[in-house]
């Protein structure tokens, strides 16, 4: 088993002391491997060149922000599934959900707490592989939905649809337990690798995400009040 403080990841920001203060952050948590880049040139370079196992990006830089990084690694096949956690300074749910939509796996708002930047890098890194090789996995099934998890495919009436690696983990913990309700304790336990439902508002971004790419088979992903969501064929949401 891989040792996840053995992964590779680039930070990218274009504060200095920051910069430097993220990659200490690292260091001294045991990631050994740690690289920067301050501009978007600099971050496409270093991700193309460097295949790192995380990326942690910014999304202010001075020659381009960080959504346009995004679009530019999700379009490259050396890079399209490369873990990205966004880090911002926006707060609102609009630019969560913007940064979601480019394709991060995570965000962090400044200002955040060491061991919250902590805890979200091993959990992408967890999530993405980095820590262990996937298990031999097989094809999941729910009406036009397959999921290869050999191939880590998700397709839709046959169409391929490009999730990320939190909306891939989210698709295979419903598609695992389908006409389940599942608790969002357990969904951010099982997707999050956290008890801390003060970040449950994370879930309702990436299922609505979810839902949009999936099409009108998102629908069968149903809200059950006050509890969790469950993956469906029957009625509405409650």
């Amino acid at each position: 088993m891989r040792d996840v403080h053995e992964a590779r990841l680039l930070i990218v920001d274009d504060e200095p002391e920051l910069r430097r203060m993220l990659v200490s952050i690292l260091r001294g948590d045991g990631y050994a491997d740690v690289h920067e880049a301050a501009t978007a040139a600099g971050a496409m370079e270093k991700a193309l060149r460097l295949r790192p196992d995380a990326l942690i990006l910014d999304v202010m830089l001075p020659d381009e922000d960080g959504y346009q990084i995004l679009n530019k690694l999700r379009a490259d096949p050396a890079c399209a599934h490369l873990p990205v956690i966004m880090v911002t300074a926006k707060t609102s749910e609009i630019d969560v959900v913007k940064g979601l939509d480019h394709g991060a796996d995570d965000y962090l708002c400044k200002p955040f707490g060491i061991m919250e930047f902590i805890s979200r890098v091993r959990a992408v890194l967890r999530r993405a592989g980095a820590a262990a090789p996937a298990p031999a996995a097989s094809t999941l099934h729910f009406g036009e939905i397959v999921l290869d998890d050999v191939a880590r495919t998700v397709r839709v009436g046959g169409t391929p649809v490009e999730l990320t690696y939190k909306e891939y983990s989210l698709l295979h913990l419903f598609l695992e337990h389908p006409e389940e309700v599942l608790a969002r304790e357990r969904i951010m336990k099982d997707v999050w690798d956290t008890d801390d439902l003060l970040e449950s508002r994370t879930i309702d971004m990436h299922v609505r995400t979810l839902r949009q790419k999936l099409g009108a088979a998102g629908e069968a992903i149903r809200t059950v009040r006050k509890v969790g969501y469950k993956l469906s064929t029957e009625g509405s949401d409650d």
